[in-house]
């Protein structure tokens, strides 16, 4: 039994005949390296080996910061998408003030819905959980909270797709950008 345990927690998981490490596969790899440059750190999988903490500490050190500027752009370029729309709208409908917060109410309902709303529909279909835990992990996940407490694709009683961590992956800094604007949103009106 603790073999089995020790086996679980390296990234082996027993699936009938046969054993598969669905945790270190390309997905999974993948997955891995967005939480860590992404600073969410689950702590569900870690590297087990000294050669594997030293690259894992290389690849943050440059990962974080390239990250960050990965946030930056992709929030810029939201809040341009964002002010183009407003603009276009003041012309065609000669609209002034109006324009402003109107857009500011579309982005942030179409981030709710892409990044908050939408997304726990999926993870109560390939995680079995509630809609409230599916919110909750979405959440913890795009402030980079990751208590590790919900973590996708971990159960091993479930077979996922081979999209599934991949569109997960790429989910979370898109996601990320957009809460850091409504963060910084909150920010402004409190100050």
């Amino acid at each position: 039994l603790q073999g089995i345990i020790q086996a679980y927690k390296s990234g082996i998981t027993l699936q009938g005949n046969t054993t598969s490490l669905g945790r270190w596969d390309y997905s999974g790899s993948f997955f891995f390296s967005i939480s860590a440059i992404t600073t969410i750190g689950y702590g569900n999988l870690s590297p087990s080996t000294a050669v594997g903490r030293i690259f894992c500490i290389v690849f943050a050190l440059f990962g974080i910061p390239l990250n960050l500027v990965l946030m930056n752009e992709i929030g810029q370029l939201m809040l341009l998408g964002v002010q183009h729309c407003a603009h276009r709208l003041e012309e065609v409908f000669h609209w002034q003030n109006k324009t402003s917060l109107l857009m500011k109410t579309c982005a942030l309902v179409t981030g709710l819905l892409l990044f908050l709303l939408l997304p726990p529909l999926l993870f109560s279909d390939k995680e079995g959980w509630s809609y409230e835990e599916g919110f909750y992990y979405s959440f913890i996940t795009l402030s980079t909270i990751g208590f590790g407490d919900y973590v996708i694709g971990m159960n091993p009683d479930r077979t996922y797709p081979s999209w599934y961590k991949n569109v997960i992956s790429l989910w979370i800094p898109f996601g990320m950008a957009w809460l850091a604007l409504v963060i910084k949103f909150c920010i402004n009106l409190l100050e």
